[in-house]
């Protein structure tokens, strides 16, 4: 179960973010192992000043249209998965909403299933007693 935040500059309207967040969600579906309706996203819109990316560090040149999507996730993938993932990420965006390949990055954290809890203040990995 990926968590993604999804930061951007401020500015964009309800149905491009939604295209953003449908584009990952089915990079995810399609390539990365998650099942569907597995959706967890939160987006964050940022001030100029408040979202500071260099613009041609390791590709670019990056506009103000650069997207930051930071994942979460629980189980580890192969190298050609995450390879195929990131090349259906930057596909489905190109495709909807029109967001280039250069202003895309992404970066998957690692987590193991004792790091998560799902509901009900439960442990994903075995519930255990009460604090003492």
């Amino acid at each position: 179960m990926p968590f993604t935040r999804i930061s951007l500059l401020t500015g964009k309207s309800a149905d491009y973010l939604a295209a953003v967040s449908d584009s990952l969600d089915r990079a995810l579906v399609d390539c990365f192992e998650v099942p569907e309706k597995d959706r967890f996203v939160a987006i964050h819109q940022h001030q100029p000043s408040e979202l500071i990316f260099d613009r041609t560090y390791g590709g670019g040149p990056r506009s103000d249209d650069y997207i930051f999507f930071h994942i979460t996730t629980g189980k580890a993938r192969s190298t050609e998965t995450r390879a195929r993932f990131y090349r259906r990420l930057v596909e489905n965006l190109a495709a909807s909403p029109g967001v280039r390949p250069e202003d895309v990055m992404v970066a998957i954290v690692n987590s193991t299933v004792e790091d998560w809890s799902f509901a009900s203040g439960v442990s994903a990995a075995a519930p255990i007693g009460e604090c003492a």
